[in-house]
């Protein structure tokens, strides 16, 4: 990501999108719009501007970004139900890319919102368990141990030719 652009993945500068709206909480016009201003304020620890749009009856009484060593890697939309400009209620289904303690990981997501008056608000949602990591099949064989078809060979002068 070049350093001006907005990290919501927009492909816009981050100066012309998210920041419009994190300088003006309740500006969202869509759902969408809060979406990926809401991960931008993730990968800015603005915790103010996340608490300031969750609504209220589902928030938690405080968010501590500065202890939380997540590093933000990407946003995919993958979907969006409803949510537009004459809405008042609508879903953002998205992917989360992500690193902690060094290793990726993705947070899939299927995120509820709603508006109440003209705000858009983050009410809260399900969390798709990731799949699992691909494994690799085991090995047959090393090369120099026994070859599993027991001609009493090692692996590599028999079947691993």
């Amino acid at each position: 990501m070049h350093a001006n652009q907005c990290p919501c993945t927009s492909g816009l500068p981050l100066r012309a999108c998210c920041a419009v709206l994190l300088d003006n909480p309740g500006s969202a016009p869509t759902a969408e719009a809060l979406m990926r201003s809401r991960y931008t304020a993730f990968v800015l620890g603005d915790a103010e501007y996340l608490l300031s749009t969750w609504d209220p009856a589902a928030r938690p009484a405080q968010l501590n970004l500065k202890q939380d060593r997540t590093e933000w890697l990407g946003l995919e939309i993958i979907s969006c139900e409803a949510g537009g400009v004459g809405d008042d209620k609508g879903r953002v289904k998205f992917v989360a890319r992500f690193r902690l303690h060094g290793r990726e990981q993705t947070l899939r997501e299927h995120s509820r919102f709603r508006k109440q008056g003209d705000r858009w608000l983050y009410v809260d949602g399900e969390v798709e368990p990731s799949p699992p990591p691909a494994t690799r099949p085991p090995a047959i064989a090393g090369r120099n141990e026994p070859c599993p078809c027991k001609s009493g060979q090692k692996f590599k002068r028999c079947c691993g030719k």
